[in-house]
Formats: C-alpha cells, sequence, structure tokens
C-alpha cells in the first residue's frame, strides 16, 4: 500500500499515512486530467472581446463618388472593410466558451492530478503547520526546510489564523481550501503542501 511521510516543521519524519491502494503509486491517466483542465480554462475564459463590422462603425451613409467616370475603383461606402477606419472582416464577437463534464470526471481528474504529485514527490504533507509567531520570515523558514522550490500551493486546512498571515506574503506561494481545489490548480503549481486535515478531506473527495 503506498505511503505518505507526514513531516513537522523541520522537514523531518514524524508519521506516515496510508493512501488508496488503487489511485496511488500507478502510473497517472492523463486523458481525464486533459478533459478537466480544459473546462476549468475554457470557463475562466470571459468571452467579452467585440469588433465592430461595416454595419456597426459609425458614417458611411453617403456614397463617396459617383460609381463611373472618375477613374477611381467604385466604392458604395466609406466604412466599407477595405477602408482606413471601415468595419472588421469576420472579426470575434461575444461568445460564451463555458463547457462541462460530468462530476465523476472531475474528481478522477483530481484523483490523477494528486496521483502525480505523488509520484514525483511533490506532495508534501505537514503536521503540525502551525506559526505561532504569524511572522511571514518564519513560513519561510518553514519552506526552507522543507526544500520547496518554485510554485507552491498550499492547503492549510486546519491551522490557525496566524499561519495565514504569514503565509499572505510569500512570493509563489498560492493558498486554497482542500475543500475547494481542483486538478487545475494542483498542476499549476510545482509542489503541493497540505496538513493532515487537508489531506484527509481531498482523499474523502476523491472516494
Amino acid at each position: 500500500m503506498p505511503e505518505l511521510s507526514i513531516l513537522d516543521s523541520q522537514g523531518k519524519k514524524t508519521s506516515s499515512v496510508d493512501l488508496p491502494k488503487k489511485p496511488f503509486g500507478v502510473r497517472a491517466h492523463d486523458a481525464v486530467v486533459h478533459q478537466a483542465v480544459v473546462m476549468y480554462q475554457s470557463n475562466a475564459r470571459q468571452g467579452t472581446v467585440c469588433t465592430k463590422d461595416r454595419s456597426l462603425v459609425s458614417g458611411g451613409g453617403k456614397k463617396p463618388w459617383r460609381q463611373k467616370g472618375t477613374g477611381r475603383a467604385r466604392a458604395g461606402s466609406i466604412r466599407s472593410p477595405l477602408w482606413k477606419k471601415g468595419g472588421i472582416i469576420f472579426g470575434p464577437k461575444p461568445r460564451d466558451f463555458s463547457m462541462r463534464v460530468p462530476h465523476k470526471v472531475r474528481i478522477a481528474a483530481l484523483r490523477e492530478s494528486l496521483n502525480a504529485k505523488f509520484l514525483s514527490n511533490e506532495l508534501i504533507c505537514v503536521d503540525p503547520m502551525d506559526i505561532i509567531s504569524g511572522k511571514t520570515k518564519d513560513f519561510a523558514q518553514v519552506l526552507e526546510n522543507l526544500k520547496m522550490r518554485g510554485r507552491i500551493l498550499a492547503l492549510l486546512d486546519g491551522s490557525d489564523a496566524k499561519t495565514f498571515l504569514a503565509s499572505r506574503n510569500i512570493a509563489g506561494l498560492t493558498l486554497n481550501r482542500a475543500s475547494d481545489v481542483n486538478a487545475l490548480d494542483i498542476l499549476s503549481n510545482k509542489n503541493l503542501l497540505v496538513t493532515k486535515t487537508a489531506l484527509n478531506t481531498l482523499l474523502k473527495r476523491i472516494q
């Protein structure tokens, strides 16, 4: 059965927790993760871009010059797409990019993303995770003890208010709750830092 070490704030192993055998310790399945990530990214798009075609651009009601006899090309409006300040041909319009995938697919993607972090040794569980002083430098020292580099997603469920205050000003650190995190959040960060409480919440969600 796969086993995840539980560390203290000094980076020393204090205990371990058994992970479910089915999702953890085997090769991660990319297809289901891809479906969920595409959905989350599509739902984050605003889709508010808009351009004006020749019917929306102001002006152009009068024919610039007569049809024949001037030696110039025929023109019916100064707002033709061929003219400067004219309309846009086939420009983008507001649209809804949102999509959805089944709930089971989203849960499977969360499970596979956790498994991917576990296989790459980028899933770190710390218990307890309390910064009594509430100072940023103390939280940064904990990350240094854990040898965590790059972007970090921290799920600090069960920690006190001072720990949250100490972690808010850490560069490259993102805070979230275990009940709200999704596959895109996990894969967008190199390391995943969880408390024991947050880990239990995640394991319940992926059942």
